[in-house]
Order: C-alpha cells, then sequence, then structure tokens
C-alpha cells in the first residue's frame, strides 16, 4: 500500500504536531523523513536486547525508541514525514501511542525481502508520491536524534551545489541515515550487505561507485544490545526511550551493563572493526564533503 494515513481516536489529524502548510517551499518540494519502522511486537522487536531484558520488554523500548523518533521526525516544520512500515500494528506494544504517534503521517508498505530491496523500494515509493524531493532516511534505532539534528543532516542536500548524498556513520560500522538528492539513486546500494561491521563502508563505496558525491554525517550509537540502550539513554535519548530503559533494567541490571558499555570503547572491541571502516570513516566522521566527482 501506498500513500495511506494511519489513523486513531485522538482529537485533530496531527495530534498537536504542526502540519506542513504545503508540500512546497519557493516552488520547490519540501523534503522527505523517511522512517522505516518496524512493529514493535514481542519475539520480533529488538531481540538482541534479551537477555537482560524479556521480549516484551525489548518490545516496549522498541516503541519506545520510535516514539521519540517520531516525535522529533514530526516536529521538522519544513520537511514531509513519511513511514514505510511493516508488521502488526495491532499486535505492537504501546499500540495505543504509536497510532497517536502516527496519526496524519504518510505511510508506505515495505516491499522486497531483503532490507536492501527495501530500502530501494521505500525510496522509490517516496519519488513517486513527492516528485522531485529530496529523502533522508532513518531508523528506529537512533532515539536520542533530535529535530535539529535531522535538519542538519538534511541541509547539504537543499544546497544547489551541495552533494548527491549524505552518511551517517554507525558507531558499529553501519550506517544511522541515507540522504539522497535523488531518492532513486538508492538502488546503488541494493546489494550492500547489512548488519555487518563494514556495512558503512560498502554502503559508502557503492554510493561513490554510482557517481555519488557523499557527505559525511557525523557518528552515532544506534540501539541493538543492552549495553548501547543504557549508553544511548545516558547520554540523552527522547523521554519515551529513557524512561522504557529506566523501567527495564534495575540498578544491579544497569551495574552489570555499565561495565559492558565501558568495554564497548577499549581497544579490543574497536579492533573487531575492519582497517578499511576505520580508514573510511576515521578521517571523514566530521562531515566533511567527500566523493566521486560526476
Amino acid at each position: 500500500m501506498i500513500g495511506s494515513m494511519i489513523t486513531g481516536d485522538a482529537d485533530g489529524p496531527w495530534s498537536g504536531r504542526p502540519q506542513p502548510a504545503s508540500r512546497y517551499r519557493s516552488g520547490l518540494p519540501l523534503p522527505v523523513l523517511l522512517v522505516l519502522a518496524k512493529a514493535p511486537v514481542a519475539g520480533r522487536a529488538k531481540t538482541r536486547l534479551c537477555p537482560p531484558a524479556t521480549p516484551v520488554q525489548a518490545a516496549r523500548i522498541a516503541a519506545a525508541a520510535l516514539l521519540d523518533t517520531l516525535d522529533a521526525v514530526c516536529a521538522v516544520a519544513s520537511a514531509l514525514p513519511v513511514v514505510a512500515w511493516t508488521g502488526e500494528l495491532a499486535a505492537a506494544e504501546s499500540r495505543g501511542e504509536l497510532v497517536r504517534s502516527l496519526r496524519g503521517v504518510e505511510r508506505i508498505e515495505q516491499r522486497g525481502e531483503s532490507l536492501g530491496e527495501r530500502i530501494v523500494a521505500a525510496h522509490a515509493d517516496v519519488a513517486d508520491l513527492f516528485p522531485g524531493a529530496p529523502v533522508l532516511q532513518i531508523g528506529m534505532d537512533t532515539p536520542q536524534l533530535r529535530p535539529a539534528d535531522l535538519s542538519g543532516a538534511l541541509a547539504p542536500l537543499l544546497t544547489p551545489t551541495g552533494p548527491d548524498a549524505v552518511l551517517g556513520p554507525a558507531q558499529d560500522g553501519g550506517w544511522w541515515a541515507l540522504g539522497l538528492r535523488d531518492p532513486r539513486a538508492a538502488k546503488a546500494i541494493e546489494q550492500v550487505p547489512t548488519s555487518r561491521s563494514d556495512t558503512g563502508a560498502a554502503t559508502l563505496r557503492a554510493l561513490r561507485a554510482a557517481g555519488l558525491t557523499v557527505t559525511l554525517l557525523g557518528t552515532r550509537r544506534d540501539v541493538d544490545t543492552a549495553a548501547d540502550a543504557l549508553a544511548v539513554a545516558a547520554a540523552g535519548a527522547g523521554h519515551h526511550f529513557t524512561a522504557e530503559v529506566a523501567a527495564t533494567f534495575s540498578t544491579e541490571a544497569a551495574g552489570t551493563m555499565t561495565t559492558e558499555v565501558a568495554g564497548t570503547f577499549t581497544t579490543g572491541v574497536a579492533g573487531t572493526m575492519t582497517t578499511e571502516v576505520a580508514a573510511t570513516f576515521a578521517a571523514e566522521a566530521a562531515g566533511r564533503a567527500v566523493g566521486m566527482a560526476r
């Protein structure tokens, strides 16, 4: 399904959020903030949090992360929010809150088997719905993002002399954001292996090989494990996520995880990243423009 709205029972279509007055600004299409989201169903969401979290607790943390992400995305008045959705909302944890948060947000169904195929399809669907609009895609694993972070990530794509793409490296070697001036250019990364320590570097190579110029955004930590959840919450994530993490992990469990959090930054763990990943991101993570000239 393309271009449907998720509705619910709260007052008003945008639940108090400012709705963009138009799909255009100064004659140009507004950019799209695209969220790839999965229904936070127990046993199917954030399973790497288990243990110490239970499947229900893990799904509630996933729901909280999504709620904070939607809050940030919908607070960017100069962009259009779109959610590429998969899974059964009726079976999700925090369903009521999610229905209210999703109200008025354009929804497209994810299509494809692999994650790469789903990313490409989501960008293509956005291109059909909003011709000419640049797109910034994020997931639901970075609840620490603020509206200013998203606006800043979009900014290079809105500059006439800016890059063709932006890519936000993740600390684990993946990426947390992909922005494209032409969303159909996502086809370049369809075959890039995901969930690997070299996914970010491989994505950057694929974008460059397609002739795109790329600006790297700042590096972020995304939430995969309990250690990630505690670290991101401690560093200042959104209120839904911070409260859910605090409710899930006891003082004793948090103490155990603190050691793991510290361990993730040791030389030993950093050494698990490939030399190519380190070489690719270390010099460029400050956000300098890089890439292959057309």
